[in-house]
């Protein structure tokens, strides 16, 4: 299957009027904070709580009937999962979610909400991949991958086409943008977008500290993993990247960069603070960076993306009591 601004483009015709155009928010406190031009893609205020939820309409929308009939599988640490329970349910089909054991509860909560099964799996012991094979052979159902996939990849690439429409209607001329990174579904959807229009802006992809398993694999032209571990930053957390998307940032000149989870609690309570916007750990990775690295990007306009919001009460309530600011 073909990747590019035309799939991109495809797909917004076919999700639209089905997902939310979240915003592009701004605050004086936080241009003042990171002494540069902020903007802030709230994907956190989207259907489902991340942008998820644009790639797995887009893949659902594009099965034939009788594929949505016999039912279709995820595997994720919920974000995705939500995404295609959701999608699933507006479109007829009926979805099965493979989840790890210790995946955050409102995202458990999230996908049964939608009417999911969801099939837990020991992240120490199991691959997830092997488990949602072994049931799309057992039960005859599509698998939905989080992120290898042309479908996924163009659907989230939405976001990229939001925010380009948005900066011109803002008026801005973007320096950069950055990006969180899993397995690089949004990262590539996003960054071609933006470039299409905007071929100077400088691409960043955000991953855990000491796990950049995109940044490697852009050096090294092929795939690498990392071990796959419980993490806070769960959202940013697959142990490896796709080839689809790997080839799609290789055309780019991406640069890595890499926030811990100190960063990211730092991240949280900004977005809170200056924006008012509830951000989960992974989906705050973006703006931890641009805070953590605000003197790369001083005097420079920003777009950031803030990719979801789904994170536990006691998680949250925790990160907002604690001590220490950027």
């Amino acid at each position: 299957m073909d990747f590019g601004i035309e799939t991109i483009r495809a797909a917004a015709q076919r999700i639209e009027g089905r997902v939310r155009r979240t915003p592009l928010l701004s605050s004086p406190m936080l241009d003042e904070l990171c002494g540069a031009r902020v903007l802030v893609k709230a994907e956190a205020l989207q259907l489902t709580g991340s942008f998820k939820i644009r790639g797995a309409l887009n893949t659902l929308l594009s099965l034939t009937e009788a594929e949505r009939a016999a039912g279709v599988l995820a595997f994720s640490t919920g974000n995705h999962g939500q995404a295609v329970a959701a999608s699933a349910r507006m479109t007829g089909a009926t979805a099965t979610i493979v989840m790890p054991q210790d995946a955050p509860q409102i995202k458990v909560d999230g996908c049964r909400w939608w009417g999911a099964e969801v099939v837990f799996y020991d992240p120490a012991t199991q691959d997830r991949e092997v488990v949602g094979r072994e049931l799309v052979e057992q039960r005859g159902l599509t698998l939905v991958h989080p992120y290898d996939d042309p479908r996924v990849m163009s659907g989230q690439g939405t976001v990229g086409l939001e925010i380009v429409d948005q900066l011109r209607e803002g008026g801005h001329a973007p320096d950069a943008v950055i990006v969180p990174c899993s397995g690089g579904g949004l990262s590539s959807g996003v960054i071609t977008a933006v470039r299409d229009t905007h071929p100077g802006v400088a691409p960043f992809v955000v991953e855990r500290d000491g796990y950049p398993k995109m940044a490697r694999s852009l050096v090294s032209c092929r795939v690498e993993k990392v071990p796959a571990v419980p993490v806070f930053l769960d959202a940013i957390g697959s142990p490896t990247v796709g080839e689809h998307t790997l080839a799609a940032l290789s055309r780019h000149g991406v640069t890595g960069l890499e926030v811990t989870d100190d960063q990211a609690r730092v991240a949280m309570r900004e977005a809170a603070r200056t924006l008012k916007l509830v951000v989960e750990p992974g989906g705050s990775a973006a703006l931890a960076a641009l805070i953590a690295q605000r003197e790369r990007f001083a005097g420079q306009t920003v777009v950031v993306v803030a990719s979801g919001g789904n994170v536990d009460a006691p998680v949250m309530a925790e990160v907002l009591a604690g001590a220490g600011t950027a």
